[in-house]
């Protein structure tokens, strides 16, 4: 693995995700912010968020297994959630379990989930950018 997940000393342990990620691979990737898109373009869980999230990471998913990667290889995500508030953490956290579930895996490398107006389309509720790292 070309990542190292961890909670510094000093710094809150936070069960959706770690602090720090180390890279030590020599390979970058940057996939592009996913939404809730099935494979043929159409909105999946219009209006519902933890479907929506659930979607995103399983579209992070198969973005990565394109270049040979899975989220074990991811530095960071950058999730942006139109209208956030606090309150809508359950229902956040509802779709990454789904995902996680669907996937094996529980995806918590380091990441920012900034609040935005709006996103591309007005069904979209949520977008979910990766980084990785690749040996």
């Amino acid at each position: 693995m070309a990542i190292t997940l961890l909670n510094p000393p000093g710094l809150p342990e936070i069960d959706a995700y770690r602090q720090v990620s180390v890279g030590t691979g020599s390979r970058l990737v940057f996939v592009a912010g996913q939404v809730a898109w099935d494979a043929d373009g159409v909105t999946v869980g219009e209006g519902d968020l933890a479907a929506q999230v659930e979607r995103c990471y399983l579209n992070v998913a198969t973005a990565l297994a394109g270049v040979g990667a899975t989220f074990d290889d991811v530095a960071k995500l950058t999730v942006h959630v139109v209208d956030w508030t606090p309150d809508k953490m359950p229902l956040f956290l509802e779709g990454v379990a789904r995902a996680a579930a669907k996937l094996g895996v529980t995806p918590v490398p380091p990441g920012t989930l900034l609040g935005v107006a709006a996103l591309d389309v007005p069904e979209h509720l949520v977008e979910i950018e990766a980084v990785a790292v690749l040996d």
